[in-house]
């Protein structure tokens, strides 16, 4: 089993979101993070000065099988790439166990397939 972490533009997120149910990808976790990229500069937008140094991001986070792991990672790269500074990140990690609290089942098993 392997986590998949990926740091996302906010702008992109939606579209990422339903790349993911699309491909059978049932379950994932995501929440609005903030990090300090290379970039650091002032900007102006309407007139109004602003500095680039924090970088608002959404972090997806997907623990599936490892036959799911590449399929996984491309629809993320497919969906969330605009080419410029800044898309993102993945990280991919390995699970030693999972366990449902529920059924008290734990493994691999836990998780779903694809349908």
């Amino acid at each position: 089993m392997k986590k998949i972490e990926a740091i996302i533009r906010k702008t992109k997120f939606e579209e990422v979101k339903e790349a993911l149910l699309d491909s059978d990808i049932n379950w994932f976790e995501y929440h609005d993070v903030h990090g300090i990229g290379q970039s650091r500069q002032e900007r102006i937008y309407r007139g109004v000065q602003y500095s680039t140094d924090v970088i608002e991001r959404v972090a997806i986070t997907i623990v599936c099988r490892d036959q799911f792991v590449q399929p996984t990672i491309d629809v993320i790269i497919d969906t969330a790439h605009t080419g410029e500074v800044g898309d993102g990140r993945i990280f991919v990690s390995d699970i030693i166990d999972t366990w449902s609290i529920r059924t008290r089942e734990h493994g691999d098993t836990v998780l779903r397939d694809k349908k």
